[in-house]
């Protein structure tokens, strides 16, 4: 199968890219940040570096056409601030919003003509942006972009209901990564990435084959 990744040069798209890869899939993995995508390509994954928060997407395009058919997108990359709410300027919230939920927008929009018949979208979201859920202070930007997220999941999968596509997100909760370390400093997740990578991998080929418009809450621990 072919899978595009974004978000991929560090954490869960990071490991998830490297497992795709190693079961014998076809892999595009992309990120603005180009540390460990060096890497990736190492591991037989086609990289590219590109900026999901840019105006054109040409370039992107380009490089899916000549990748193929879509089978699995995961909109993986995410963006982070905490900060107290009235500290939270105008630019962190665009920043915040643009990666978050803009960007899955547009690629699904601008992606579309090249999904397979079937293809599989994956929202990566987060149990703060889930109704209900425990808040945390500083988080208001984040949480409420991933429940934004949530929601243009489901309106996707009502949208495309008559075709075979299916639109899922997984709100995600503790997991060792980068981001974490940004919103909970010290904190010690139960979960690592490589190990929220695999369910990540197995949902996307096997168990998210009996889903479509839902959100699941994948969470062993709130902080």
């Amino acid at each position: 199968m072919k899978i595009v990744i974004t978000g991929a040069s560090r954490g869960i798209g990071f490991e998830s890219a490297k497992l795709f890869a190693a079961s014998g899939h076809k892999v595009l993995a992309f990120s603005r940040n180009t540390d460990k995508l060096s890497e990736l390509a190492k591991c037989g994954v086609t990289t590219f570096s590109f900026d999901i928060t840019t105006k054109d997407y040409t370039d992107l395009i380009e490089k899916v056409k000549s990748f193929g058919e879509i089978d699995v997108l995961i909109n993986n990359a995410g963006a982070l601030v905490n900060k107290p709410f009235f500290e939270i300027s105008n630019a962190d919230l665009l920043s915040i919003y643009n990666v978050n939920v803009l960007a899955p927008f547009r690629l699904v929009r601008d992606l579309y003509p090249y999904f397979s018949s079937q293809s599989h979208i994956i929202n990566i979201s987060s149990v703060g942006g889930v109704q209900g859920s425990v808040k945390f202070p500083g988080l208001s930007a984040y949480s409420s972009s991933k429940g934004a997220l949530i929601i243009l999941t489901e309106c996707l999968a009502e949208e495309f209901k008559e075709t075979k596509h299916r639109f899922n997100a997984l709100a995600l909760g503790a997991v060792q990564t980068e981001m974490l370390k940004e919103a909970f400093p010290g904190y010690q997740a139960p979960l690592s990435a490589h190990e929220m990578a695999k369910y990540l991998v197995r949902f996307a080929l096997e168990d998210g084959l009996y889903f479509n418009g839902k959100v699941l809450n994948v969470s062993s621990s709130t902080p």
